[in-house]
């Protein structure tokens, strides 16, 4: 089978970006940005097929899996069945699926004797209607709006919203050095490669679809976050949200400012999901989620079995 699996990079948005806007799909997967971060924790690479649809081939310590091809919903049937195919005839191991979008597993109605399929419950991203979450108005979300408040009256003259550039990025980088060391060496592993991954956002920047956006007070950068945009769902995607805690009512500010000023049309707003940590679980639904991103394992079952 002809599939040529390569490493993703930056020059390789021009190719992959239109597969990207070929079917709905609310995840935060439904945009390049994701693929991106990630690349190095989950040794990403991708195939295109045909010219009709991306093909994923991930790896972990249990062994290569993938992720749902990017293509039209006509062509998922067949895409999907090349792709079991190339990992059952040249990797030599039955089909495995993480993160495998609502959309795609509707529309594919696996059967299940054939195919194990079940929701990744930690993996649902959340979802927020966009003009809440700039506005923070309404009873639910009262607390957000008076803790934003809290921060304007206490650093009013003080902070300066900043759309950040690609030459903005050594004040991101002087602001991550000083975040992880606040973190200690009892962190989670996938921190690491996060931060690796916005080192390689930043460097490549000018060729990324992206937004981003900080906080300067005193003139010293003490939140960002970075965003892209889903135009199929006119959905903002939020990647990446860092801002110093110890400053009261930072992380609403950055929350909220980087939506009105970077995606102050956007019908929804995807928050990504909690990792199955509780004190994120706790903090995404303060924010009143309108609904989740639902994500699936997908799983080949051995012939003949239930497994």
């Amino acid at each position: 089978m002809c599939l040529e699996f390569k490493e993703i990079t930056a020059d390789a948005i021009g190719e992959m970006l239109p597969y990207y806007t070929l079917r709905k799909n609310r995840t935060c997967d439904s945009v390049f940005l994701e693929s991106f971060i990630w690349k190095e924790f989950y040794k990403v690479r991708y195939a295109v097929w045909e010219e009709k649809a991306i093909l994923w081939l991930m790896e972990d310590e249990k062994g290569p899996f993938s992720a749902m091809p990017l293509c039209r919903e006509e062509d998922l049937p067949e895409a999907f069945a090349v792709l079991e195919k190339y990992f059952n005839e040249e990797l030599g191991t039955r089909l495995t699926i993480h993160l495998a979008d609502e959309y795609a597993v509707q529309y594919l109605q696996l059967p299940r004797e054939k195919y194990l399929v079940e929701e990744q419950e930690d993996a649902k991203d959340y979802i927020y209607y966009g003009e809440a979450l700039r506005k923070l108005s309404g009873k639910k979300l009262h607390k957000k709006k008076n803790r934003l408040n809290v921060f304007l009256r206490q650093y009013e003259g003080r902070f300066e919203y900043r759309r950040l550039c690609c030459s903005d990025k050594d004040d991101v980088w002087k602001f991550l050095d000083h975040w992880r060391l606040q973190k200690g060496e009892d962190v989670e592993e996938h921190l690491d490669y996060e931060v690796r991954g916005i080192h390689d956002i930043l460097r490549n920047c000018s060729d990324l679809n992206i937004r981003m956006g900080g906080i300067y007070i005193d003139d010293k950068l003490e939140a960002f976050s970075v965003g892209s945009y889903n135009p199929v769902e006119d959905m903002a995607v939020i990647h990446i949200e860092k801002a110093n805690a110890q400053i009261n009512g930072l992380y609403q500010a950055i929350n909220q400012m980087f939506l009105a000023n970077e995606f102050p049309d956007a019908e929804w707003v995807n928050r990504e999901d909690d990792l199955g940590i509780e004190g994120l679980r706790k903090a995404k639904m303060s924010y009143n989620p309108a609904d989740f991103a639902r994500k699936y394992l997908v799983m080949q079952k051995a012939e003949g079995t239930d497994q």
